[in-house]
């Protein structure tokens, strides 16, 4: 039986938010954690920008993009209601994940390779997203609502890894509603099965 192939690395928030996605609507895949460092020519051939989450599909198609892997798992099956929400509120809150967030997450992350300003001015630039979602869950227990949603799935794994530049500053920080959501997710059983070490795929040389 031939399974769709998910190229994808255990911390890469893009790969985690589509391993989610993937283990709710309970496809069965092969899945090969790749090394970051020596990436499959197989990778490369299929999807040459090298990047994960990379979804190969039984036919033969290719899904490069974790948002569009995360839609075509939970057309197949979608149990929990992931796709319920205002599509136009759920595409506005992840672009400002990807987009801005993203960017201020690069450099508060890796402030030696930005030093046009301090982490702190990157740490602060992200928090104007992190009292967004603070605001929003001041008035119901998700994001956009009292039920998760892809948005939910698709931002928690980047800001656990904002959380986890300065997880002290992050715990004493005026974000409350922030710190129990992100919590609920990474306490999760579907977390704990995502983020189950896979052994790194190499390649038979023939």
């Amino acid at each position: 039986m031939v399974l769709p192939i998910l190229y994808s690395y255990r911390r890469c928030p893009y790969a985690m938010r589509a391993r989610m996605a993937l283990w709710s609507a309970k496809i069965q895949l092969e899945v090969r954690e790749v090394s970051l460092r020596d990436k499959p020519a197989h990778l490369l051939q299929i999807s040459p920008k090298g990047t994960v989450p990379v979804l190969q599909l039984e036919e033969g198609s290719i899904l490069e993009q974790s948002l569009d892997i995360m839609q075509w798992a939970l057309a197949q099956s979608d149990p929990q209601g992931w796709l319920d929400a205002d599509h136009d509120a759920v595409n506005r809150l992840i672009a400002i994940n990807d987009g801005e967030f993203k960017k201020a997450l690069d450099r508060y992350k890796y402030p030696e390779r930005y030093p046009e300003q301090s982490q702190l001015v990157y740490r602060q630039q992200g928090e104007q997203f992190l009292q967004m979602l603070e605001t929003a869950l001041q008035q119901h227990r998700f994001l956009l609502g009292d039920s998760a949603s892809v948005a939910d799935v698709a931002i928690f794994p980047f800001i656990r890894q904002f959380a986890a530049v300065d997880g002290e500053w992050f715990a004493g920080s005026a974000y409350p509603r922030l710190r129990t959501w992100l919590e609920g997710w990474l306490e999760s059983s579907l977390c704990a099965e995502i983020m189950q070490k896979f052994p790194t795929y190499t390649e038979l040389v023939l």
